[in-house]
């Protein structure tokens, strides 16, 4: 019995055109993965249509968080010959599910959060992966955008928040976290200016139980 399987995860920046929903389905379509976690879709509704397409007709199944007006938005898109999905839970910045592989019949909780931009908000969201921690017999595999860095060296430049970086490493240390290492990347946001400012604002964090159960992990960037 095997727990190989393939995750991704991707900020879509918006699903609300025709040339971005067809890039997600092109490249959900050549890929291998067995759950795609989508963030800030910017949607309000998904149906079965476009879910099956953004999917590449390949991953057909779905779980959907509502953008709140033009802000944030989720979506999990799943194989289910070979994902069993259930107990899915929309939270205020977060959408739950408990996932099992078929094959093997290992169970975890997965969490795909999309953190606000604006700073007055952060602290609510940090006060949500609090409250997401689950009982110690869980697995867990908390991923997505979290507009927040923890670490000087996520951040090419030293225009730091220093206050908020203590606060996430607070919450990462609450939920008993760490994070999977992304080998082939330093960074995965950029301002796209002249001098731009990069940051690394999408994570994998893992707690023990999901380490264990999957021990050789192994975290890369797919080509812009």
């Amino acid at each position: 019995m095997s727990n190989d399987f393939n995750k991704l995860s991707w900020n879509v920046r918006g699903l609300n055109s025709p040339a971005r929903c067809l890039a997600v389905h092109e490249t959900l379509k050549s890929t291998t993965c067995h759950i795609a976690c989508l963030q800030e879709t910017k949607l309000q509704n998904v149906d079965n249509a476009l879910a099956g397409f953004l999917g590449g007709y390949r991953l057909n199944s779905f779980a959907h968080k509502p953008a709140q007006g033009t802000r944030g938005g989720i979506i999990i898109l799943w194989n289910d010959s070979t994902i069993l999905v259930n107990d899915i839970h929309i939270g205020i910045f977060s959408l739950s599910a408990t996932v099992t592989i078929r094959s093997s019949g290992t169970t975890f909780l997965l969490t795909v959060v999309y953190g606000p931009s604006r700073r007055h908000q952060k602290t609510a969201f940090l006060q949500h992966l609090r409250a997401l921690k689950p009982p110690p017999d869980i697995r867990w595999l908390l991923l997505g955008d979290f507009n927040l860095i923890y670490r000087a060296r996520d951040k090419n430049n030293q225009n730091l928040d220093l206050q908020l970086m203590r606060h996430f490493r607070a919450a990462l240390n609450f939920c008993e976290l760490k994070e999977i290492h992304l080998q082939n990347r330093n960074f995965t946001w950029s301002n796209e200016r002249r001098r731009p400012t990069l940051t690394r604002l999408d994570r994998f964090f893992i707690n023990e139980g999901w380490d264990l159960a999957f021990p050789d992990h192994t975290l890369h960037a797919l080509s812009s």
